[in-house]
Protein backbone atom coordinates (compact mmCIF):
# COMPACT_ATOMS: atom_id res chain seq x y z
CA UNK A 1 0.00 0.00 0.00
CA UNK A 2 1.74 3.21 -0.63
CA UNK A 3 1.77 5.88 1.63
CA UNK A 4 0.92 9.11 1.78
CA UNK A 5 3.15 12.09 0.14
CA UNK A 6 5.16 14.39 2.54
CA UNK A 7 3.26 17.34 0.95
CA UNK A 8 -0.66 15.56 1.31
CA UNK A 9 0.44 14.78 4.95
CA UNK A 10 1.34 18.48 5.41
CA UNK A 11 -1.91 19.80 3.74
CA UNK A 12 -4.17 17.08 5.62
CA UNK A 13 -2.91 18.79 9.10
CA UNK A 14 -2.86 22.37 7.88
CA UNK A 15 -5.34 24.38 9.61
CA UNK A 16 -8.45 25.55 7.50
CA UNK A 17 -7.23 29.70 8.17
CA UNK A 18 -3.44 28.82 6.84
CA UNK A 19 -4.40 26.51 4.17
CA UNK A 20 -3.57 27.74 0.80
CA UNK A 21 -5.90 27.77 -2.55
CA UNK A 22 -4.99 27.15 -5.95
CA UNK A 23 -6.25 30.25 -7.75
CA UNK A 24 -9.20 29.34 -9.57
CA UNK A 25 -10.94 29.41 -5.69
CA UNK A 26 -8.22 31.67 -4.97
CA UNK A 27 -8.76 34.45 -6.73
CA UNK A 28 -13.23 34.23 -6.79
CA UNK A 29 -13.39 33.46 -3.57
CA UNK A 30 -11.36 37.17 -2.66
CA UNK A 31 -13.68 38.55 -5.29
CA UNK A 32 -16.64 37.83 -2.50
CA UNK A 33 -14.76 39.72 0.27
CA UNK A 34 -13.96 42.86 -1.83
CA UNK A 35 -18.23 43.15 -3.16
CA UNK A 36 -18.79 42.94 0.56
CA UNK A 37 -16.52 45.46 1.69
CA UNK A 38 -16.10 48.07 -1.35
CA UNK A 39 -19.05 50.02 -0.61
CA UNK A 40 -18.47 50.11 3.00
CA UNK A 41 -15.22 51.17 2.40
CA UNK A 42 -15.57 54.12 0.25
CA UNK A 43 -19.23 55.20 2.51
CA UNK A 44 -17.36 56.97 5.25
CA UNK A 45 -15.33 58.95 2.65
CA UNK A 46 -17.85 60.17 0.89
CA UNK A 47 -19.58 61.44 4.29
CA UNK A 48 -16.95 63.06 5.60
CA UNK A 49 -15.94 64.59 2.65
CA UNK A 50 -18.88 67.09 1.62
CA UNK A 51 -18.85 67.47 5.57
CA UNK A 52 -15.07 68.59 5.00
CA UNK A 53 -15.89 71.04 2.20
CA UNK A 54 -13.75 69.08 -0.22
CA UNK A 55 -14.16 69.76 -4.28
CA UNK A 56 -14.69 66.46 -6.17
CA UNK A 57 -11.24 65.77 -6.98
CA UNK A 58 -10.30 65.75 -3.60
CA UNK A 59 -13.01 63.59 -2.54
CA UNK A 60 -11.93 61.08 -5.07
CA UNK A 61 -8.66 60.86 -3.54
CA UNK A 62 -10.22 60.30 -0.28
CA UNK A 63 -11.70 57.12 -1.12
CA UNK A 64 -8.31 55.76 -3.17
CA UNK A 65 -6.38 56.49 0.15
CA UNK A 66 -9.74 54.58 1.90
CA UNK A 67 -9.01 51.73 -0.28
CA UNK A 68 -4.97 51.60 -0.70
CA UNK A 69 -4.73 51.88 3.18
CA UNK A 70 -7.67 49.15 3.74
CA UNK A 71 -6.10 46.90 1.37
CA UNK A 72 -2.53 47.66 3.14
CA UNK A 73 -3.95 46.97 7.05
CA UNK A 74 -5.54 44.16 5.50
CA UNK A 75 -2.22 42.53 3.88
CA UNK A 76 -0.63 43.61 7.21
CA UNK A 77 -3.31 41.79 9.20
CA UNK A 78 -4.14 38.45 7.43
CA UNK A 79 -0.16 37.94 6.84
CA UNK A 80 1.88 39.37 10.21
CA UNK A 81 4.85 40.86 10.91
CA UNK A 82 6.49 38.40 12.88
CA UNK A 83 5.49 38.26 16.50
CA UNK A 84 4.86 41.95 16.70
CA UNK A 85 2.06 42.55 14.09
CA UNK A 86 -1.50 40.85 12.99
CA UNK A 87 -3.48 38.59 13.88
CA UNK A 88 -3.49 36.03 10.77
CA UNK A 89 -7.01 35.65 10.57
CA UNK A 90 -8.96 35.85 7.69
CA UNK A 91 -9.86 39.69 9.30
CA UNK A 92 -10.46 42.86 6.84
CA UNK A 93 -9.56 46.05 8.03
CA UNK A 94 -10.79 49.01 6.76
CA UNK A 95 -12.04 53.11 7.06
CA UNK A 96 -14.59 52.14 9.96
CA UNK A 97 -18.50 53.95 10.00
CA UNK A 98 -18.07 53.62 14.09
CA UNK A 99 -18.15 57.23 15.51
CA UNK A 100 -18.45 58.63 11.90
CA UNK A 101 -21.06 61.04 13.75
CA UNK A 102 -18.46 62.49 15.77
CA UNK A 103 -16.06 62.27 12.89
CA UNK A 104 -18.19 65.02 11.50
CA UNK A 105 -19.02 66.90 14.53
CA UNK A 106 -15.15 67.41 14.61
CA UNK A 107 -15.94 68.59 10.95
CA UNK A 108 -18.90 71.08 11.43
CA UNK A 109 -17.27 72.57 14.75
CA UNK A 110 -13.83 73.23 13.05
CA UNK A 111 -13.25 76.27 11.02
CA UNK A 112 -13.85 76.38 7.69
CA UNK A 113 -10.86 75.89 5.63
CA UNK A 114 -9.14 73.91 7.98
CA UNK A 115 -11.64 71.16 8.56
CA UNK A 116 -10.17 68.06 6.62
CA UNK A 117 -6.65 68.90 8.57
CA UNK A 118 -8.71 68.86 11.92
CA UNK A 119 -10.29 65.29 11.54
CA UNK A 120 -6.92 64.21 9.88
CA UNK A 121 -4.80 65.77 13.17
CA UNK A 122 -7.36 64.23 15.82
CA UNK A 123 -7.03 60.82 13.86
CA UNK A 124 -3.20 60.94 13.92
CA UNK A 125 -3.20 61.11 17.95
CA UNK A 126 -5.90 58.71 17.70
CA UNK A 127 -4.11 56.28 16.32
CA UNK A 128 -1.07 56.62 18.85
CA UNK A 129 -3.83 56.81 21.25
CA UNK A 130 -4.59 52.65 19.65
CA UNK A 131 -1.03 51.94 20.04
CA UNK A 132 -0.42 52.77 23.25
CA UNK A 133 -3.63 51.42 24.75
CA UNK A 134 -3.79 48.10 22.92
CA UNK A 135 -1.23 45.98 24.61
CA UNK A 136 -3.71 46.76 27.63
CA UNK A 137 -6.85 46.03 25.92
CA UNK A 138 -5.98 42.50 24.94
CA UNK A 139 -5.46 41.49 28.43
CA UNK A 140 -9.14 41.77 29.22
CA UNK A 141 -9.59 39.06 26.62
CA UNK A 142 -10.08 36.37 30.25
CA UNK A 143 -13.62 38.74 30.47
CA UNK A 144 -14.66 37.42 27.00
CA UNK A 145 -15.81 33.93 27.41
CA UNK A 146 -18.68 32.46 25.65
CA UNK A 147 -21.36 34.04 27.52
CA UNK A 148 -19.74 37.53 26.28
CA UNK A 149 -18.69 36.44 22.88
CA UNK A 150 -21.90 35.49 21.93
CA UNK A 151 -23.78 38.12 22.53
CA UNK A 152 -21.38 40.35 21.29
CA UNK A 153 -21.69 38.44 17.69
CA UNK A 154 -25.13 37.98 17.91
CA UNK A 155 -25.03 41.92 17.91
CA UNK A 156 -22.96 42.37 15.45
CA UNK A 157 -24.88 40.42 12.90
CA UNK A 158 -28.64 41.91 14.34
CA UNK A 159 -26.99 45.64 14.61
CA UNK A 160 -25.57 45.85 11.69
CA UNK A 161 -28.63 44.61 9.57
CA UNK A 162 -29.98 48.16 9.38
CA UNK A 163 -26.64 48.47 6.83
CA UNK A 164 -28.15 46.12 3.72
CA UNK A 165 -31.73 47.62 4.77
CA UNK A 166 -30.63 50.73 3.62
CA UNK A 167 -29.01 49.68 0.36
CA UNK A 168 -31.81 47.27 -0.29
CA UNK A 169 -33.69 50.53 -0.59
CA UNK A 170 -31.10 52.21 -3.31
CA UNK A 171 -28.67 53.52 -0.57
CA UNK A 172 -29.37 56.78 1.93
CA UNK A 173 -30.11 59.90 0.02
CA UNK A 174 -31.22 57.86 -3.18
CA UNK A 175 -33.85 59.97 -5.25
CA UNK A 176 -35.83 56.66 -5.75
CA UNK A 177 -35.20 55.17 -1.82
CA UNK A 178 -37.58 52.65 -0.89
CA UNK A 179 -38.55 52.57 -4.35
CA UNK A 180 -40.16 48.71 -5.53
CA UNK A 181 -38.09 48.67 -7.77
CA UNK A 182 -35.34 48.60 -5.66
CA UNK A 183 -36.63 46.08 -3.33
CA UNK A 184 -37.32 43.82 -5.97
CA UNK A 185 -33.40 43.56 -7.08
CA UNK A 186 -32.73 43.09 -3.31
CA UNK A 187 -35.52 40.18 -3.28
CA UNK A 188 -34.35 38.66 -6.36
CA UNK A 189 -30.48 38.80 -5.67
CA UNK A 190 -31.20 37.30 -2.24
CA UNK A 191 -33.72 34.53 -4.09
CA UNK A 192 -30.75 33.78 -6.76
CA UNK A 193 -28.64 33.38 -3.68
CA UNK A 194 -30.63 31.00 -1.69
CA UNK A 195 -31.61 28.50 -4.75
CA UNK A 196 -27.94 29.17 -5.45
CA UNK A 197 -26.87 27.91 -2.22
CA UNK A 198 -29.00 25.11 -2.62
CA UNK A 199 -28.48 23.36 -5.90
CA UNK A 200 -24.75 23.90 -5.95
CA UNK A 201 -21.96 21.96 -4.91
CA UNK A 202 -18.60 22.13 -4.52
CA UNK A 203 -16.68 25.16 -4.85
CA UNK A 204 -20.00 26.86 -7.34
CA UNK A 205 -21.24 26.71 -3.85
CA UNK A 206 -18.46 28.83 -2.15
CA UNK A 207 -18.76 31.43 -4.61
CA UNK A 208 -22.60 31.61 -4.55
CA UNK A 209 -22.55 34.94 -3.12
CA UNK A 210 -20.77 36.95 -6.00
CA UNK A 211 -22.91 34.87 -8.53
CA UNK A 212 -25.72 36.32 -7.10
CA UNK A 213 -24.54 39.95 -7.37
CA UNK A 214 -23.69 39.41 -10.96
CA UNK A 215 -26.85 38.08 -11.15
CA UNK A 216 -28.45 40.41 -9.98
CA UNK A 217 -26.20 42.95 -10.90
CA UNK A 218 -26.72 41.83 -15.39
CA UNK A 219 -30.79 41.84 -14.31
CA UNK A 220 -30.54 46.20 -13.25
CA UNK A 221 -28.97 46.76 -16.86
CA UNK A 222 -32.44 46.88 -18.90
CA UNK A 223 -33.56 48.65 -15.98
CA UNK A 224 -31.32 51.85 -15.90
CA UNK A 225 -29.61 50.93 -12.47
CA UNK A 226 -26.62 50.53 -13.26
CA UNK A 227 -24.39 53.48 -13.82
CA UNK A 228 -21.60 53.91 -15.62
CA UNK A 229 -21.29 57.75 -15.33
CA UNK A 230 -18.61 57.72 -13.34
CA UNK A 231 -15.74 56.99 -15.54
CA UNK A 232 -16.41 59.90 -16.92
CA UNK A 233 -14.62 61.46 -13.98
CA UNK A 234 -12.27 58.73 -13.01
CA UNK A 235 -8.58 59.13 -13.18
CA UNK A 236 -6.69 55.86 -14.69
CA UNK A 237 -3.88 55.88 -11.92
CA UNK A 238 -3.34 57.50 -8.85
CA UNK A 239 -1.15 57.28 -6.18
CA UNK A 240 -1.75 58.56 -2.36
CA UNK A 241 0.65 61.57 -1.47
CA UNK A 242 1.64 62.17 2.04
CA UNK A 243 0.20 65.40 3.82
CA UNK A 244 -1.73 65.92 0.30
CA UNK A 245 -4.20 67.65 2.31
CA UNK A 246 -2.19 69.71 4.33
CA UNK A 247 -0.23 69.73 7.53
CA UNK A 248 -2.72 67.97 10.22
CA UNK A 249 -3.94 70.13 12.92
CA UNK A 250 -4.42 69.44 16.44
CA UNK A 251 -7.62 70.62 19.04
CA UNK A 252 -8.39 69.00 22.60
CA UNK A 253 -11.65 69.17 21.69
CA UNK A 254 -11.26 66.90 18.26
CA UNK A 255 -8.79 64.86 19.47
CA UNK A 256 -11.23 63.74 22.68
CA UNK A 257 -13.78 63.20 20.68
CA UNK A 258 -11.70 60.72 17.82
CA UNK A 259 -10.30 58.85 21.20
CA UNK A 260 -13.47 57.75 22.38
CA UNK A 261 -14.05 56.78 18.57
CA UNK A 262 -10.83 54.54 18.67
CA UNK A 263 -12.00 52.87 21.51
CA UNK A 264 -15.13 52.52 20.33
CA UNK A 265 -13.37 51.23 17.21
CA UNK A 266 -11.05 48.78 19.28
CA UNK A 267 -13.92 47.33 21.26
CA UNK A 268 -15.72 46.52 17.88
CA UNK A 269 -12.18 45.07 16.22
CA UNK A 270 -11.89 42.99 19.03
CA UNK A 271 -15.53 41.27 19.12
CA UNK A 272 -14.58 40.62 15.12
CA UNK A 273 -11.70 38.70 15.86
CA UNK A 274 -13.49 36.71 18.61
CA UNK A 275 -16.49 36.50 15.94
CA UNK A 276 -13.87 35.13 13.23
CA UNK A 277 -11.69 33.13 15.87
CA UNK A 278 -15.22 31.12 16.67
CA UNK A 279 -16.22 30.97 12.96
CA UNK A 280 -12.83 29.50 11.95
CA UNK A 281 -12.61 27.23 14.99
CA UNK A 282 -9.29 28.37 16.12
CA UNK A 283 -9.28 29.97 19.61
CA UNK A 284 -8.20 33.80 19.80
CA UNK A 285 -6.29 34.39 22.38
CA UNK A 286 -5.07 37.83 24.36
CA UNK A 287 -1.58 38.45 22.45
CA UNK A 288 -3.79 37.56 19.23
CA UNK A 289 -5.56 40.01 19.66
CA UNK A 290 -2.68 42.95 20.73
CA UNK A 291 -1.41 42.06 17.48
CA UNK A 292 -4.36 42.33 15.28
CA UNK A 293 -5.64 46.15 17.45
CA UNK A 294 -1.81 47.20 17.06
CA UNK A 295 -1.99 46.69 12.99
CA UNK A 296 -5.31 49.36 13.69
CA UNK A 297 -3.17 51.51 15.64
CA UNK A 298 -0.54 51.77 12.55
CA UNK A 299 -3.14 51.68 9.82
CA UNK A 300 -5.07 54.80 11.74
CA UNK A 301 -1.98 56.71 12.30
CA UNK A 302 0.02 56.34 9.22
CA UNK A 303 -2.53 56.09 7.41
CA UNK A 304 -3.80 59.49 8.36
CA UNK A 305 -0.75 61.28 6.93
CA UNK A 306 -2.24 60.47 3.47
CA UNK A 307 -5.85 61.15 4.32
CA UNK A 308 -6.83 58.11 6.12
CA UNK A 309 -9.61 57.51 8.63
CA UNK A 310 -9.69 55.35 12.10
CA UNK A 311 -8.95 52.02 10.89
CA UNK A 312 -11.73 48.63 12.51
CA UNK A 313 -12.89 45.28 11.75
CA UNK A 314 -15.22 44.98 8.63
CA UNK A 315 -17.91 42.75 10.05
CA UNK A 316 -19.50 42.28 6.46
CA UNK A 317 -16.49 40.19 5.55
CA UNK A 318 -17.01 37.76 8.48
CA UNK A 319 -20.12 37.29 7.60
CA UNK A 320 -18.74 36.46 4.17
CA UNK A 321 -16.43 33.71 6.00
CA UNK A 322 -19.56 32.99 8.38
CA UNK A 323 -21.27 32.22 5.03
CA UNK A 324 -18.80 30.81 2.72
CA UNK A 325 -16.99 28.37 4.82
CA UNK A 326 -13.82 29.53 3.25
CA UNK A 327 -11.53 30.41 6.06
CA UNK A 328 -7.92 30.86 4.22
CA UNK A 329 -6.38 34.08 5.79
CA UNK A 330 -4.49 33.77 1.82
CA UNK A 331 -7.98 34.54 0.36
CA UNK A 332 -8.60 37.76 2.74
CA UNK A 333 -5.14 38.86 1.72
CA UNK A 334 -5.65 38.59 -1.76
CA UNK A 335 -8.92 40.41 -1.39
CA UNK A 336 -6.17 42.91 0.23
CA UNK A 337 -4.60 43.12 -2.93
CA UNK A 338 -7.37 43.83 -5.15
CA UNK A 339 -8.34 46.65 -2.68
CA UNK A 340 -4.62 48.20 -3.11
CA UNK A 341 -5.04 48.00 -6.66
CA UNK A 342 -8.28 49.78 -6.66
CA UNK A 343 -7.00 52.31 -4.98
CA UNK A 344 -4.25 53.02 -7.31
CA UNK A 345 -5.98 52.34 -10.64
CA UNK A 346 -9.67 53.88 -9.35
CA UNK A 347 -10.82 53.08 -12.75
CA UNK A 348 -10.81 49.54 -11.74
CA UNK A 349 -12.70 50.66 -8.52
CA UNK A 350 -15.08 52.32 -10.81
CA UNK A 351 -16.01 48.43 -11.98
CA UNK A 352 -16.77 47.01 -8.80
CA UNK A 353 -19.11 50.12 -8.15
CA UNK A 354 -21.40 49.23 -10.75
CA UNK A 355 -23.03 46.76 -8.15
CA UNK A 356 -26.19 48.64 -7.46
CA UNK A 357 -26.72 48.80 -3.84
CA UNK A 358 -29.85 47.41 -3.87
CA UNK A 359 -27.97 44.13 -4.99
CA UNK A 360 -25.68 44.51 -2.06
CA UNK A 361 -28.17 44.96 -0.13
CA UNK A 362 -30.05 41.56 -1.39
CA UNK A 363 -26.60 39.85 -0.50
CA UNK A 364 -25.69 41.61 2.69
CA UNK A 365 -29.13 40.47 4.00
CA UNK A 366 -27.64 37.07 3.73
CA UNK A 367 -23.93 38.05 5.43
CA UNK A 368 -25.48 39.89 8.20
CA UNK A 369 -28.25 36.83 9.34
CA UNK A 370 -25.16 33.93 9.24
CA UNK A 371 -23.12 36.11 11.94
CA UNK A 372 -26.23 36.69 14.06
CA UNK A 373 -26.68 32.95 12.98
CA UNK A 374 -22.94 32.40 14.63
CA UNK A 375 -23.63 34.51 17.90
CA UNK A 376 -26.99 31.95 18.16
CA UNK A 377 -24.59 29.26 17.95
CA UNK A 378 -21.61 30.65 20.02
CA UNK A 379 -25.14 31.21 23.12
CA UNK A 380 -25.38 27.54 22.91
CA UNK A 381 -21.82 26.92 23.80
CA UNK A 382 -22.49 29.13 26.95
CA UNK A 383 -24.18 27.07 29.66
CA UNK A 384 -26.94 29.35 29.79
CA UNK A 385 -29.18 26.98 31.81
CA UNK A 386 -26.06 27.60 34.96
CA UNK A 387 -26.22 30.29 37.07
CA UNK A 388 -27.25 33.76 36.20
CA UNK A 389 -26.00 33.41 31.97
CA UNK A 390 -29.84 33.24 31.05
CA UNK A 391 -29.85 36.70 32.76
CA UNK A 392 -26.48 38.22 31.68
CA UNK A 393 -27.79 37.22 28.11
CA UNK A 394 -30.73 38.85 28.32
CA UNK A 395 -29.77 42.08 29.65
CA UNK A 396 -27.05 42.65 27.76
CA UNK A 397 -29.08 41.85 24.45
CA UNK A 398 -31.75 44.16 25.56
CA UNK A 399 -29.39 47.10 26.17
CA UNK A 400 -27.58 46.50 22.55
CA UNK A 401 -30.74 46.35 20.69
CA UNK A 402 -32.41 49.77 22.49
CA UNK A 403 -29.72 52.16 19.95
CA UNK A 404 -31.83 49.69 17.07
CA UNK A 405 -35.03 50.50 18.49
CA UNK A 406 -34.57 53.83 18.98
CA UNK A 407 -31.89 55.38 17.12
CA UNK A 408 -32.24 59.40 19.08
CA UNK A 409 -32.68 57.36 22.23
CA UNK A 410 -29.43 59.46 23.68
CA UNK A 411 -29.64 62.72 21.42
CA UNK A 412 -29.47 64.69 24.81
CA UNK A 413 -26.94 63.08 26.37
CA UNK A 414 -23.34 64.27 26.00
CA UNK A 415 -21.35 63.21 22.61
CA UNK A 416 -19.38 60.37 24.67
CA UNK A 417 -22.24 58.83 26.56
CA UNK A 418 -23.89 58.83 22.53
CA UNK A 419 -20.50 57.80 20.81
CA UNK A 420 -20.57 54.56 23.35
CA UNK A 421 -24.03 53.89 23.89
CA UNK A 422 -25.53 54.76 20.67
CA UNK A 423 -23.99 52.31 19.04
CA UNK A 424 -25.39 48.99 19.88
CA UNK A 425 -22.63 46.49 19.51
CA UNK A 426 -20.27 48.29 22.06
CA UNK A 427 -22.81 49.47 24.64
CA UNK A 428 -24.11 45.17 24.51
CA UNK A 429 -20.52 44.47 24.78
CA UNK A 430 -20.13 46.14 28.05
CA UNK A 431 -22.79 45.25 29.62
CA UNK A 432 -21.80 41.65 28.61
CA UNK A 433 -18.64 42.53 30.50
CA UNK A 434 -19.41 44.31 33.66
CA UNK A 435 -22.63 41.64 34.39
CA UNK A 436 -20.22 38.84 33.82
CA UNK A 437 -17.53 40.12 36.05
CA UNK A 438 -20.13 40.89 38.55
CA UNK A 439 -22.23 37.46 38.44
CA UNK A 440 -19.18 34.83 37.30
CA UNK A 441 -16.26 36.53 38.72
CA UNK A 442 -16.82 38.35 41.79
CA UNK A 443 -19.48 36.28 43.14
CA UNK A 444 -17.63 32.42 43.42
CA UNK A 445 -19.51 30.02 41.08
CA UNK A 446 -20.85 26.69 43.11
CA UNK A 447 -19.15 23.80 41.44
CA UNK A 448 -22.07 22.11 39.93
CA UNK A 449 -22.69 25.61 37.95
CA UNK A 450 -19.38 27.12 37.17
CA UNK A 451 -18.99 27.67 33.18
CA UNK A 452 -16.74 24.97 31.42
CA UNK A 453 -13.72 26.66 30.65
CA UNK A 454 -12.55 27.22 27.43
CA UNK A 455 -11.11 25.41 24.78
CA UNK A 456 -7.28 24.76 24.84
CA UNK A 457 -5.34 27.28 22.73
CA UNK A 458 -4.72 26.44 19.34
CA UNK A 459 -0.82 27.49 18.19
CA UNK A 460 -0.59 30.18 15.96
CA UNK A 461 1.96 30.44 12.96
CA UNK A 462 5.03 32.62 14.28
CA UNK A 463 4.03 32.87 17.85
Amino acid sequence: MALPSQGATAAASCHPVDEKLPPKRLIPAAFQHVGAMYAGVVAPPLILGPACGLDQEDQLTLISVSLVVAGLATLLQTLGIGKLVGNRLPFVNASSSAGLASLLTVAHTAEPGHRIQTVLGAVLVGGVFCLAVGPFFGRLMRFFPHLVTGVVITLIGVSLMTVPVAWAQGGEGAADFGSTANLGLAALTLVVIIVLQRVLRGFLKQIALILGMVVGTLAAVPFGMVHTDMFDQTSWFAVPKPLHFGIPEFHPAAILAVCIVILVAMTESSAGMLAIGEICEREVEQRVVTRGLRVDGLATTLGSLVGGLPTSAFAQNVGVVSLTRVRSRFVVATAGVVMVLLGMFPVLGGVVSLVPYPVLGGAGLMLFGSIAASGIRTLSRAHLDQGHNMFVVSVSLAVGLIPLAAPKIYQHFPQWFQTVFGTGIVAGAITAVLLNIVFNHLVRTPPERAVAPAATPEPVPGD
